[in-house]
């Protein structure tokens, strides 16, 4: 039973279990800003076709990065061999074709959406993601059509309210992806992309997710008057975000200029943490503060502990063994 066992989990490391829960709370969050009573059957859609592509895009992102990942990732499973590239490609096709199902179940309108951000995922796998801020802001870009798609679940078009929301994910998905690109300077140059880190410096590349932050929290506290039901759930949670982001970009902007891989990682992984609060924020201001904790608070668990048991390995290759042999690293907090 060995090869099955290896096989799902190399699986399941390509899923990355700790980022697999935010788009569809990101969908849900549309979903509730709609201003409907969506069906169980609607949620599910709003919550299922996001993650559903999101998967998608890790399948197809690895497929694409195999090359580079076999400089600097070898661990990861199709460098590695646990997982072909053929299967790769197959499973993220098939996840793709029951986005559209769902899409095409719910509002043949959201069709086009889903298309667009199954477009814009290969895109930024194939092309735009070792080509600087373009392939940064394709990803805040993927993530504002989740809200939109969200919304069209539920409703024939989404309500103009939901847009400044979808320009909050927007601004704030493409600091995050632009964070995660700090890590891998040596291995992004030593591949031929050309990311912002690698071809402005580290210090610029944060200065410019810093402020892209700023923005998407100035969006969405200036978003306060467009909520449609929970004022002061929507409030607290997205000051606990805030707060998050705040101790995120500390650790990024007291070294700029020489920031070491981990530490890049880890303010990183605050993010990811981070923005699970942001959307349940989102979703608290459609269908109140107490929906919102009853997703968040599990989820939020599920994130944080596949994080630190599971991220720093799929991220970093064994340093040797002094005779020599491989060892895996201590899972980093």
């Amino acid at each position: 039973m060995a090869a099955p066992r290896t096989a799902l989990l190399a699986h399941l490391q390509t899923w990355r279990p700790y980022t697999l829960w935010y788009p569809g709370l990101v969908g849900l969050a549309g979903a509730t800003l709609a201003g409907a009573h969506p069906t169980t059957g609607q949620l599910m859609v709003a919550w299922a076709a996001p993650t559903l592509g999101w998967i998608a895009g890790h399948y197809l992102g690895d497929y694409y990065d195999r090359d580079l990942d076999a400089l600097s990732k070898p661990q990861r499973p199709i460098p590695s061999g646990r997982l072909s590239p053929r299967t790769a490609v197959a499973t993220g096709i098939g996840c793709i074709v029951a986005v559209a199902a769902l899409a095409l179940w719910a509002n043949w309108r959201a069709v086009a959406v889903a298309a667009a951000a199954m477009a814009g995922i290969v895109a930024y796998s194939r092309v735009l993601k070792g080509r600087g801020l373009s392939g940064n802001l394709i990803r805040g870009v993927l993530t504002a059509l989740t809200v939109l798609f969200g919304a069209m679940a539920v409703q024939p078009w989404p309500p103009w309210r939901v847009l400044p929301f979808a320009l909050v994910f927007l601004a704030h998905d493409t600091a995050s992806n632009l964070v995660g690109t700090l890590r891998d300077v040596d291995g992004d140059r030593e591949g031929g992309y050309a990311t912002v880190p690698v071809r402005r410096g580290l210090r610029r590349a944060t200065h410019t997710a810093a402020a892209l932050y700023l923005a998407a929290v100035a969006v969405a506290c200036a978003a306060t008057g467009l909520v449609p039901r929970d004022t002061a759930g929507y409030l607290v949670l997205l000051s606990a975000a805030a707060l998050c982001g705040a101790g995120a970009f500390g650790l990024l902007l007291r070294s700029p200029g020489h920031l070491a891989p981990a530490l890049a990682l880890r303010a990183h992984a605050v993010l990811v943490a981070e923005r699970l609060v942001l959307a349940a924020a989102v979703v608290a201001a459609g269908a109140g503060a107490a929906p919102a904790l009853a997703l968040l608070t599990p989820l939020l668990a599920v994130s944080v502990i596949t994080q630190s048991r599971m991220r720093s390995r799929h991220e970093f290759p064994a340093p040797p063994l002094a005779d020599g042999g491989p060892t895996l690293p201590e899972p980093r907090p």
